[in-house]
């Protein structure tokens, strides 16, 4: 089973053994480094403002084969790039390009 410690009063090492091999963890790893939080461009928030620099179309994943009308957006607040879906029938004519 391993090399544990038993016994009274081990429940410190047994604490600590635990927190040094959590972090081969790669979702502990993750959750802790908050590393979602750094990449996502939208910094948190559930929506942002941008500059639209074109229209685009994005072909569908299987088994679907639609295209996808969507746009490259970049973001006023830090300046990334991405691409935003365009939900809804004609709503590419409500988007004007910068």
């Amino acid at each position: 089973m391993g090399k544990k410690s038993k016994g009274l009063r081990s429940a410190t090492k047994l604490a600590n053994r635990r927190a040094k091999n959590r972090w081969s963890d790669a979702y502990y790893v993750k959750r802790i480094l908050q590393v979602k939080k750094k990449s996502d461009p939208l910094q948190g928030a559930s929506q942002a403002k941008g500059i639209v620099l074109e229209k685009v179309q994005l072909e569908a994943k299987q088994p679907s084969s639609g295209m996808r009308k969507c746009a490259r957006v970049q973001l006023v607040k830090n300046g990334r790039q991405v691409t935003a879906f365009l939900p809804g029938d004609g709503a590419t004519k409500f988007v004007d390009e910068h």
